[in-house]
């Protein structure tokens, strides 16, 4: 399978080569954003404040608006298998599995993911819910990810890395956009927006969208019933309130109806047990408000407030979240060696469950709470060194007060280059899942008997710790090239896994049966290494190839079933060749071939997988984009899910063709 995807790589090299000396009247695109530029975007996910990428002490990498308009994809997990580093597995036509640095599962735990400074984590499980997480791709400016701890500054569950997906303000989409796509997996996908002004002061922006995806087909080639398809409108208003002030305020509203394969028992009518196609439904509702002041010193503050509601409905449990989020930030400048950032934060989240076909979580109604504070100091030792030291502390309802420190040394000795340095401290909060958990997950028939596997919550956990050092490198070292390579050491404490307890017999509707429980602890200890590599070539002003590779060794104590997420979920190797290329006649031809490597769990084979894509601009006004996905085999798995009752599908050859226009 690895000499077929090099090879394929050495093919797609010289066809481009072929094609390359037919560019020299291509769109000037690549050109224009040279790796230079690329280095130095500006991010602020790191610290809370602009820096250039090519200072930052993190692994930080960045999707650009090009890179999304040029990926072919329809959906942000599809992006973020741009980034190396990044697992996403695809689970079925509707779910996922992604992290960073390990422990995939479908609900991710330790992996912290923001939409315009709104963290959009699910209390119940620590996780993400995918399927709820839908921008319009036109509207992303950027997406940082960091590849490692950023708990200073954003807290509890940034353990892994951090996904913050920004979206452009409303100035910049002034006038209308209509798009319209159609293919053999995503039936439908159609985006319909306008942007205006409000007086002389303000702008903005209201879209809507609706996208259907088609059922996949389980490994036996039998069709599931895992479509979806969704509704999604909302708006974003920017306004210049003086010459000091902005304002800020966008919400959203979604709703998709999807469908899922299970096998589950009935708590109520034990020990039955089938397999259902279960339908699932979604509801997303939030708001958000963000000022910003300048100060005639130059110092800078913000408060931001959001209310997001959400309701999630699965295998008959219903999960509704309304989390209500305060936090004020403050940035200055102490003479000219110190720049401090410092904030304060507040949450609340009210939590709804109800009783599922086997699975509730207790007590029904909750109510949490999280309050943060947070410093951060960059130090500047010298023109060429700065040290970065800061901690995060907060309190929440779980484990009481935790506190998550860091340090980043960062030497530049030239200005195309940069070695980097950092240790930090980071820890993932229970979720609610862990303390009040009740799940009937298997029955063993036992003569005139049966016994049920039930799984128990534990209010007494401790948060899961991770003390993490790690090294970069970037450089450019000519015009043409630029290196990006981190490695990484991480040592995990009170990692939770399933413990037996004491069999008991207990009668439903006088009938005797065994209960084997078990119960959510922490135990094992864990450690993980690894390295990450990625560069840019540009071989012309027209042609740039882009290069990625992750390795992942995992190492975890104990027994690996009995972990959330066993090593065996995560795969050591990840490969990935990106090539852009400007033809003449604006035409464009992009193509991503990558490799991961087998998983242990669910013996999920190694895969390959090919997208490519051929663009047109025809004048300023339109694209015609027509994309091919996962073109080297007709079908693979990606994932299965040792925990959840969920079935997995196969991940299947598809065509997606689109169209957009701009008035």
């Amino acid at each position: 399978m690895r000499t077929a995807i090099l090879g394929f790589t050495f093919f797609l090299v010289g066809l481009g080569g072929a094609l390359v000396s037919l560019a020299q009247t291509a769109s000037p695109d690549l050109a224009d954003a040279s790796l230079e530029d690329l280095m130095n975007i500006q991010v602020t996910s790191v610290s809370r404040k602009e820096q250039s990428m090519s200072k930052v002490g993190a692994a930080v990498f960045v999707i650009t608006q090009d890179d999304i308009r040029r990926s072919g994809a329809t959906n942000i997990p599809d992006l973020l298998r741009l980034a190396p580093g990044v697992d996403v597995a695809r689970i079925d036509a509707n779910q996922w599995a992604i992290s960073i640095r390990g422990f995939n599962d479908q609900y991710a735990n330790k992996v912290l993911v923001l939409i315009d400074g709104r963290t959009v984590y699910n209390l119940t499980f620590s996780g993400v819910y995918w399927d709820m997480q839908d921008v319009p791709l036109e509207d992303i400016e950027r997406i940082e990810i960091i590849r490692g701890p950023g708990g200073t500054v954003w807290g509890a569950n940034a353990v892994n890395g951090v996904i913050n997906i920004i979206t452009k303000g409303a100035t910049a989409t002034q006038g209308g956009l209509i798009s319209a796509g159609t293919g053999t997996q995503d039936h439908a996908d159609a985006l319909v927006q306008y942007g205006g002004c409000i007086g002389q002061d303000g702008t903005y922006r209201v879209f809507g969208r609706y996208f259907n995806t088609a059922n996949a087909v389980f490994p036996d080639g039998r069709q599931a019933s895992d479509g979806w398809q969704g509704g999604h409108a909302g708006f974003r208003s920017d306004w210049n309130l003086s010459a000091s002030d902005t304002l800020t305020v966008q919400g959203d509203f979604l709703k998709t109806s999807e469908g899922e394969t299970i096998t589950t028992l009935f708590s109520n009518a034990l020990p039955l047990a089938e397999t259902v196609h279960d339908p699932l439904k979604t509801t997303g509702v939030n708001i958000l408000g963000r000022w910003a002041h300048t100060l005639a010193s130059g110092s800078q503050m913000s408060l931001q407030m959001y209310d997001n509601y959400s309701r999630h409905l699965a295998t008959g449990f219903s999960d509704s979240e309304n989390t209500l989020d305060l936090d004020f930030q403050y940035h200055m400048k102490l003479g000219s060696r110190n720049d401090l950032v410092w904030g304060l934060g507040a949450r609340v989240i009210g939590s709804d469950y109800n009783t599922g076909d086997s699975f509730t979580i207790l007590p029904n109604h909750q109510f949490d709470k999280l309050f943060s504070a947070f410093l951060q100091d960059e130090l500047k030792l010298s023109n060429s060194l700065s040290l970065t030291l800061g901690s995060k502390g907060e309190h929440n309802d779980f484990t009481g007060f935790e506190f998550e420190p860091s340090a980043q040394l960062v030497w530049s000795p030239t200005k195309n280059q940069a070695l980097w340095l950092s240790a930090a401290r980071a820890i993932r909060e229970p979720s609610n899942f862990e303390d009040g958990l009740r799940d009937d997950v298997e029955s063993i028939p036992l003569g005139n008997t049966f016994a049920v596997v039930r799984v128990l919550g534990n209010p007494n956990t401790r948060a899961e710790q991770l003390r993490d050092f790690e090294a970069g490198y970037r450089a450019l070292p000519n015009k043409r090239l630029s290196l990006d390579v981190a490695a990484f050491g991480s040592l995990y404490n009170y990692l939770a896994y399933f413990s037996a307890l004491t069999p008991y017999f207990i009668s439903q509707q006088g009938i005797p049966y065994l209960i084997l429980p078990e119960q959510i602890v922490n135990g094992p200890p864990g450690h993980t290494y690894g390295l990450e590599f990625y560069a840019n070539w540009n071989l012309t002003n027209h042609w740039r190839i882009s290069p990625g590779y992750s390795y992942l060794h995992m190492d975890i104590a104990g027994i690996p079933a009995q972990l959330y997420t066993s090593p065996g979920t995560s795969p050591n190797h990840q490969f990935q060749v990106r090539s852009l290329l400007d033809l003449p006649h604006h035409l464009e031809w992009d193509n991503t071939v990558g490799y991961v490597s087998k998983l242990a769990i669910g013996n999920i084979p190694q895969y390959a997988r090919l997208d490519s894509r051929l663009g047109w601009r025809v004048g300023e006004a339109v694209e015609l984009s027509v994309v091919g996905q996962n073109l080297l085999a007709p079908r693979h798995a990606e994932f299965f899910n040792p925990v959840y009752p969920l079935n997995y599908t196969l991940v299947e050859r598809s065509v997606f063709a689109k169209v957009t226009w701009r008035f």
